[in-house]
């Protein structure tokens, strides 16, 4: 019954922004607890940065409070760890084949927690509690649990390694410094594991520098070898169209091209898979230097971190990103290009094509031709923020007062009350958004927008463009850059999205198609549809129209 009431009671001690036992527990004034960093970085975010409401019950305070560790809410949420600690079954307590056993116990042993490297010793929760209890104890440097204490002793004089020689590049003991090392540069092997350590970050940086950089060269690379096979195609059917329309003296030259083309496209595609192959296997490695240094960079213990160091620094030669770039396209251009000057026929040909791609491109005009473009939005529920509810086949959002009973999800937003489209969008595409209230923002983003933080909002990164509506007033953000419109208030706005183009434009609908705000870019990724809702809980809706 007592581990019940403790099980029931935890929720009491809970931070409602992380869900989490309160770390550093404050009290504001309006008497509910958080984290402190929880609470700081809300505020933070808020739209308005003088506004600084609660969470939970929306009061707001103003000028922002000072906020205090609440300790004797700390000390109650430690008292909440240490019994659910006490409640763990006592069968995960004993050491198995694979687990470190304690040292201090006798009969069967129990699994070890921690290591000290003053004593040398591992020992279990409960023979380590004088290490946090006896003062001179609570000074010596405890480690994760480790089978390897010995390999910390020097060989020779039996005396625990605390020096490091840079001349010889070894861990040593006092004995061994005040003999053959006598005059050689020393420091403490904690201060040389210091040093290492931030040589390590520094490498690591380098590493996912090196794997992002690959990354890149090898999207650069897909969308060459993507190209490849459309591009040759094409070559060959203009080719084919132009070569029916000369005599049959052409015919040999026709063939001869055709076999040019192809030999081009085999040769290219041959180089572009084999760089392809070559990065990929670099990209591997990489990733297995990248874990090699990440699992160095957790070792506490400083002999073991110096002995293991210098063997993972070395890496191979990268590959010279110049040699990645491949422009087979030109050469298929020219060879279209070269056969359209054997006679004068082609220019009437490429009038008419011209023609009709211009007929192709031009941007609807009224209501009826950007439907012809529509698409059913749907939301993905595991986009929406708790504060979101989703209904009508997940087409219509509305801002609630409690968080919904959605599960975790990686893709979920944090802070802010925003959703995403379940499908991406790329082509030519359109659909609406009916509001019922201000305040709500329409948008698109591309899918690897973050969670949380500042840079997850609509329009404060490089991955987002949104149109806010707000009062009389509307905005076009994009990359933390505001545009200030003056344009007419509407509750239905319509999205027109060429993503090959590059362009995205907003309207108001009504019974005329009124241009809001047209953007002209470059889209490197599909989009999503998405909407923001500036306030929590004022009962606004959006509708992705059908």
């Amino acid at each position: 019954m007592e581990q019940q009431g403790i099980r029931v009671g935890k929720t009491a001690f809970c931070c409602l922004i992380c869900q989490n036992l309160l770390k550093d527990p404050v009290a504001i004034p309006c008497g509910h607890s958080y984290c402190m960093s929880c609470i700081k970085t809300f505020w933070d975010e808020e739209k308005d940065e003088e506004k600084n409401s609660c969470p939970q019950c929306q009061q707001t305070f103003m000028p922002r409070p000072v906020l205090v560790k609440n300790t004797i809410l700390a000390d109650l949420v430690e008292e909440v760890k240490k019994s659910e600690l006490q409640a763990a079954p006592s069968a995960h307590c004993y050491a198995g084949p694979a687990d470190v056993g304690c040292d201090s116990c006798t009969g069967r042993k129990r699994k070890a927690t921690k290591s000290c490297l003053q004593c040398l010793v591992s020992y279990c929760d409960q023979h380590l509690q004088p290490h946090y209890d006896v003062a001179p104890l609570k000074k010596h440097k405890l480690t994760e649990a480790s089978a390897k204490l010995q390999e910390n002793i020097c060989s020779r004089h039996d005396e625990l390694m605390k020096i490091f020689c840079r001349t010889d590049q070894q861990c040593i003991c006092y004995l061994c410094f005040m003999d053959e090392h006598k005059s050689h540069n020393t420091v403490s092997a904690a201060a040389e594991g210091t040093e290492r350590q931030r040589e390590l970050g520094a490498s690591r940086e380098k590493v996912q520098q090196r794997i992002q950089d690959r990354e890149k060269d090898v999207k650069v690379l897909q969308q060459e070898m993507e190209a490849i096979n459309p591009s040759a195609d094409k070559a060959v059917k203009d080719n084919e169209e132009i070569f029916t329309q000369l005599i049959r003296v052409m015919e040999k030259i026709s063939s001869d091209v055709m076999q040019q083309i192809r030999f081009q496209q085999e040769s290219q595609m041959s180089r572009a898979e084999k760089l392809h192959e070559k990065l990929e296997q670099e990209i591997a490695e990489l990733r297995r230097k990248d874990a090699e240094l990440q699992q160095l960079s957790h070792i506490e213990d400083h002999i073991q971190f110096l002995q293991k160091y210098p063997s993972l620094l070395h890496l191979r030669e990268s590959t010279d990103s110049a040699s990645i770039n491949i422009r087979p396209l030109r050469y298929f251009e020219e060879v279209t290009a070269a056969v359209s000057k054997v006679t004068d026929k082609l220019q009437n040909i490429l009038s008419e094509e011209w023609t009709k791609i211009s007929v192709t491109l031009t941007e609807p005009k009224t209501r009826a031709d950007f439907l012809r473009y529509a698409r059913v939005i749907t939301m993905d529920p595991n986009t929406a923020n708790t504060r979101l509810s989703l209904s009508e086949g997940n087409r219509k959002a509305t801002s609630m007062t409690e968080n919904q009973s959605y599960s975790a999800h990686p893709d979920r937003f944090k802070f802010r009350l925003q959703v995403l489209s379940t499908d991406s969008l790329t082509g030519r595409c359109y659909w609406e958004v009916e509001r019922s209230k201000s305040g709500v923002v329409v948008a698109v983003a591309y899918k690897d927008i973050k969670r949380r933080g500042k840079e997850s909002r609509f329009g404060y990164n490089e991955k987002s463009w949104s149109f806010y509506h707000y009062n009389s007033s509307c905005t076009f953000m994009h990359n933390s850059i505001s545009t200030d419109l003056s344009v007419p208030k509407s509750s239905r706005v319509g999205v027109y999205l060429d993503h090959s183009a590059g362009l995205l434009s907003f309207y108001s609908v009504s019974q005329t198609m009124t241009l809001l705000y047209k953007v002209q870019t470059t889209f490197t990724q599909p989009l999503y549809a998405g909407i923001c809702f500036l306030f929590v809980s004022n009962g606004a809706t959006a509708e992705f129209c059908e």
